[in-house]
C-alpha cells in the first residue's frame, strides 16, 4: 500500500463532484492513508461534513480560526499534520485563489502554509476547464510543483460532454499512490545543460543561443523524482537546481571530459547542451587584428558527446535532443537512430517565442516504437513531463520481461 501512514489532508471545494468525498475518503483509508478533511463553505452545498466525518474517522475542519486548536490557529496544525495536500475536486474559482494566492478561508490558507506535496483533481464544465484563464492557472501552479491528476473526459452534469470531470475516487487513489513514489528513486541520472564557447584568440570565441533553461529545469524535475543528478553545466547566467551535483564546462572538449569522468554507473543520459559541433583548428596566441577585409577560419570537428556515450559498454538510457528549424521529425528521428539513441526530445527552434533564451518550449518526444507531442508551455512544467516520459521508457526497458 503506497499510501500506508500517509497524512493526506484532502480539501473539498464547492463542485458537484464533492458528493464523491466520502468514498473518496473510504479508499484513502482502506489504502492505510490517515484522512483529514477540510471543507469550504460551498462545499457544504454539496456534501455533509457529519458523512465525511463519520469516514474519516476525524472531525472535519472548516473555520480559519478553531477554538479548539492549539493558539486557536488550526490551520498552523494542519498544514504542519499534512505530507499530501489533496483537493478533490478543486473548482476553477479554488484553482484561480491557489494561482494568485489569496487566502480568504481555511483551505486556500493551508496552502500557503504547508510544505506537503500539493494535488489537485480539478472538475468542472469542459469550458471552464478550457477558458484560457483556467489553464494559465494550471499552467502557474505547475511550475510552483502542484501536480493535477485528470480531468477526465465524459458527460458532465450539466449535460455536457468534453473534459473537465472529476477523475473517479479509485482513479485518483491510484495515481496520488504513483505521484507519492518519485519515479526515479535511487537512479543516477547525468545531465548536460547550456552552451558551450569556443576560443578565436584571447578576446573572441564563438558560440550559440543556449540559454540553459531547459537543462536546469529538466536537472530539477528530475532531482524532484528522486534521481541522484550530475549537473553539467556551460557557461550560463543561472542558479543550479538545489540537490544536484554541479559541474562547470566551458568548451565541448571540456563538456566531453566531464561528462566521462561522471558516467560510469549512469542509469540516464539526458543531453540537453547544445555542444558546439566544431572548433577553430588553431587558438591564436594574440587578439586577431582587423588588417584584411575578410578571415579565412578552419574548424574541425569536436567530439561527439552524445555518440560516445550511447556506444558505451553498459551504456545508460540515452536522451538526445534536436534543436532544427526544418524538417523537424525527420533529422530527429535520423539522429535517434545514426546515434543509436534510446530517445530524442526534438524542438522547433523556429517557433516563435518558444527555444532558445525563452521560458517556453514545445517538445516532439520520440523513441524507437513509439512518441509523444508535449504542446508548448514552460520549461518547467515541460521538463516535469519529460522526465515522466523518461522514467516510463526507462523501467520499460529495464524491465524483466
Amino acid at each position: 500500500m503506497l499510501l500506508a501512514n500517509k497524512h493526506i489532508l484532502l480539501g473539498v471545494t464547492g463542485g458537484i463532484a464533492a458528493y464523491k468525498a466520502p468514498d473518496l475518503v473510504r479508499k484513502l483509508t482502506a489504502q492505510g492513508a490517515h484522512v483529514r478533511v477540510v471543507l469550504t463553505n460551498a462545499a457544504a452545498e454539496f456534501v455533509s461534513a457529519m458523512s465525511l466525518q463519520a469516514v474519516s474517522g476525524n472531525p472535519v475542519h472548516h473555520t480559519l480560526l478553531d477554538p479548539a486548536a492549539e493558539a486557536a490557529m488550526g490551520h498552523i496544525e494542519l498544514a504542519k499534520w499534512a505530507d499530501i495536500l489533496l483537493i478533490a475536486p478543486a473548482t476553477a474559482n479554488c484553482m484561480a485563489k491557489l494561482a494568485h494566492g489569496i487566502a480568504d478561508d481555511l483551505l486556500t490558507t493551508l496552502y500557503l502554509a504547508t510544505t506537503a506535496k500539493v494535488v489537485l483533481a480539478p472538475a468542472m464544465n469542459q469550458q471552464m476547464w478550457k477558458a484560457s484563464a483556467t489553464q494559465a492557472n494550471r499552467e502557474i501552479l505547475a511550475e510552483r510543483g502542484v501536480i493535477t491528476l485528470g480531468p477526465a473526459d465524459g458527460e458532465q452534469a450539466c449535460g455536457d460532454v468534453g473534459v473537465g470531470r472529476m477523475l473517479e475516487p479509485i482513479d485518483i487513489v491510484s495515481q496520488l499512490g504513483r505521484a507519492s513514489t518519485p519515479v526515479l528513486a535511487g537512479k543516477k541520472v547525468v545531465i548536460t545543460a547550456g552552451p558551450t564557447r569556443e576560443d578565436l584568440d584571447p578576446v573572441r570565441y564563438i558560440t550559440n543561443h543556449s540559454s540553459g533553461k531547459m537543462g536546469y529545469a529538466i536537472a530539477e524535475a528530475a532531482v524532484a523524482a528522486g534521481a541522484n543528478v550530475e549537473l553539467i553545466s556551460g557557461p550560463v547566467a543561472l542558479t543550479p537546481p538545489a540537490g544536484c551535483a554541479i559541474h562547470r564546462a566551458v568548451s565541448a572538449a571540456q563538456m566531453h571530459q566531464q561528462v566521462m569522468q561522471n558516467i560510469a554507473d549512469a542509469d540516464i543520459f539526458i543531453a540537453t547542451a547544445a555542444v558546439a559541433d566544431y572548433r577553430p583548428k588553431h587558438l591564436a596566441a594574440q587578439k586577431i587584428k582587423k588588417n584584411n577585409d575578410e578571415l579565412t577560419l578552419t574548424f574541425v570537428k569536436n567530439p561527439d558527446i552524445l555518440k560516445d556515450v550511447a556506444n558505451l559498454t553498459n551504456a545508460p538510457f540515452t536522451v538526445g535532443f534536436a534543436a532544427e528549424s526544418e524538417n523537424v521529425e525527420t533529422y530527429a528521428r535520423n539522429k535517434l537512430a545514426s546515434k543509436k539513441l534510446a530517445m530524442i526530445a526534438a524542438n522547433d527552434i523556429s517557433a516563435q517565442g518558444l527555444g532558445f533564451n525563452s521560458d517556453r518550449n514545445a517538445l516532439h518526444v520520440i523513441w524507437n516504437g513509439g512518441d509523444k507531442k508535449l504542446p508548448a508551455a514552460s520549461k518547467t512544467v515541460l521538463a516535469e513531463a519529460l522526465i515522466k516520459l523518461i522514467a516510463e521508457q526507462y523501467n520499460k526497458n529495464n524491465s524483466p520481461s
